[in-house]
């Protein structure tokens, strides 16, 4: 009996895996200047406070993805084991941080990964909106304490008056900007105007850059039923609050470890003091970082800190110092426990899917 010929079959994963891989070069690439300087003031540094970071990451990385799985595992009966938990945790934080695709690459590696676990690209959507609403809103709070703090300490120099300002309304931007994607999503007549609003947007733009070959890449049906199915969550959510308390929770702990990162450093350069000045510099920073997760980000985090500081030579190294060996700590870290994990799960060898009642 003749054998049968096994059709051929696209190897996306393998060039996913490449891709990631080239990707990865790049950011480390990009990194390299700040990897060395790291490496270099690491001599000044209390090594032991330094491997804090170890642990803080970790813990950082779960509660990161408790903003996730604690919503599901109450709202849609869907049980994790803290092993699982954190292996799909470190690799969402590893596309997130060490892969220069922005919030969209994060959000389709999420929808993927949570798709075998029967969470939907509308829920999958919604959470990592949430995720991003409710560390934005600790961001805007943390970042108010700050203020208070150092304007009690008298610690903000008359020069620096206008990051102040400025710190809170680009906090107030985002803010508003959270608020208007509920008043749409809220409401299903206002979601399926913006639907056709994106679909309308997304024909011109294929149809723009293939000169008029295509029309669109996906039809209005789906892009309208995506946008129902986030409309459905907000509904949901809306007639049970009590279900998104511990996400809430959660992320709040979330924000509170990214401030950690920058915080242990400090006291590992012999400066705890300074943590107000991190939390202001922070909040600025972190309304970049989901759009430009390297370079700017540093540099402005640290140019905020060193004139709230007094703007001196000292006040910016120490800034500089702080700012870019947390970030190249931080990211090596991510690098060297998210990368396996992640190559693991775009091969197929995800964990069992969770069990449902």
């Amino acid at each position: 009996m003749a054998k049968k010929k096994k059709g051929f079959k696209f190897p996306w994963r393998t060039i996913i895996s490449i891709a990631t891989f080239g990707l990865v070069g790049y950011v480390v690439y990009q990194n390299w200047d700040g990897f060395v300087e790291t490496y270099n003031d690491l001599n000044r540094a209390n090594i032991v406070i330094i491997l804090l970071l170890v642990p803080e990451q970790l813990f950082m990385y779960y509660a990161c993805g408790q903003i996730f799985f604690s919503y599901l595992e109450k709202k849609c009966k869907m049980i994790f084991g803290w092993k699982e938990k954190l292996k799909i945790s470190t690799e969402m934080n590893f596309v997130n941080r060490a892969v220069p695709a922005g919030a969209v690459g994060g959000l389709a590696y999420l929808t993927y990964r949570l798709k075998p676990f029967g969470v939907n690209t509308g829920q999958a959507s919604f959470l990592y909106i949430f995720r991003f609403a409710v560390t934005t809103v600790v961001n805007y709070v943390q970042a108010l304490v700050a203020i208070l703090i150092l304007y009690a300490l008298g610690s903000v120099p008359e020069e620096a008056t206008w990051i102040i300002w400025v710190s809170l309304l680009m906090n107030m931007g985002v803010f508003i900007i959270l608020g208007l994607i509920v008043y749409v999503a809220s409401s299903k007549k206002r979601i399926e105007w913006f639907a056709k609003l994106v679909g309308k947007l997304m024909a011109f733009v294929v149809k723009t850059v293939t000169f008029g070959h295509k029309r669109s890449l996906f039809r209005r049906e789906k892009i309208q039923d995506y946008f129902l199915s986030i409309h459905d969550c907000v509904v949901i959510v809306k007639r049970d609050k009590k279900s998104m308390i511990l996400p809430t929770v959660w992320g709040f702990v979330y924000s509170l470890c990214e401030i950690g990162v920058y915080w242990i450093v400090a006291c590992a350069m012999g400066r705890p003091e300074i943590l107000p000045v991190i939390m202001v510099g922070e909040a600025i920073g972190s309304v970049f970082d989901g759009i430009v997760p390297y370079g700017p980000y540093e540099l402005g985090m640290a140019g905020v800190m060193g004139i709230l500081l007094g703007g001196t030579e000292e006040a910016i190294a120490i800034s500089l110092t702080v700012t870019v060996m947390a970030r190249a700590l931080s990211l090596i870290f991510t690098i060297a426990s998210g990368y396996w994990p992640y190559q693991q799960a775009i091969r197929g060898k995800k964990d069992g899917q969770p069990d449902t009642n």
